[in-house]
């Protein structure tokens, strides 16, 4: 049974979210504040954590740039919760680190699917060979990608770009972190490269390229 640990200010959101997961199958323990989180996490390392940014004694940012920091906390995936009106907020969280975020309101289920995907992709091993989403199939040992059993041919880029968001398939990617792995290089001045290959992957795809979603100021997901 995974283990998550939520850090969110406000009383009836944090009682829904934890209601939901642990109905869902999941241990669950929350905090009010940073502090409290902390002396916790000195005990146990979660599976997750779900972290609002506006919190009463310290920004969520800042305690995302201290997981990653730390070598115990530095692989546990964070999903970060925001209004709607801390966008910059939310890049910032991102590029620090995070994993993933949410924008209130959100709904019970999505905030489910979010969380099994970030289990997913941290449990996902190296030693994998087959990917899948729907009707997209992709041997990783052969190297060959299938949209309803059909090969599809792609170049080295739009294979190693597929490939990523299928393991973190449910997971908004930004553009910086599909830039540094997938082309190795620093995301800016190069953001063409990336949305031409988004393109041409989503033409080859062909009706399962509409599962590569644009997620505004933000980067991709594959849905």
């Amino acid at each position: 049974m995974a283990t998550i640990y939520i850090v969110e200010d406000d009383l009836n959101i944090r009682e829904i979210e934890t209601f939901a997961l642990k109905n869902s199958g999941y241990s669950v323990v929350d905090f009010e504040c940073a502090k409290d989180f902390y002396k916790k996490l000195d005990e146990k390392v979660p599976n997750l954590i779900i972290l609002d940014i506006m919190l009463p004694d310290e920004d969520g940012l800042s305690i995302v740039q201290r997981l990653r920091k730390k070598a115990d906390t530095k692989n546990v995936p964070v999903l970060l919760i925001s209004a709607k009106t801390s966008e910059i907020d939310v890049v910032k969280g991102l590029d620090m680190g995070a994993d993933d975020y949410l924008t209130k309101p959100f709904g019970v289920m999505e905030l489910i699917s979010r969380v099994k995907a970030l289990l997913r992709r941290s449990s996902y091993s190296e030693n994998e060979k087959v990917l899948s989403l729907r009707e997209i199939l992709m041997d990783d040992e052969k190297r060959s990608v299938y949209v309803n059993d059909e090969a599809i041919e792609l170049t080295f880029k739009e294979y190693e770009l597929l490939k990523l968001l299928l393991i973190n398939s449910g997971i908004v990617l930004t553009r910086e972190k599909l830039m540094e792995k997938v082309w190795g290089t620093d995301f800016e001045g190069e953001s063409r490269t990336l949305d031409m290959h988004i393109k041409t992957l989503r033409q080859k795809l062909k009706s399962a390229g509409s599962y590569i979603k644009t997620v505004r100021n933000v980067g991709y997901m594959l849905e």
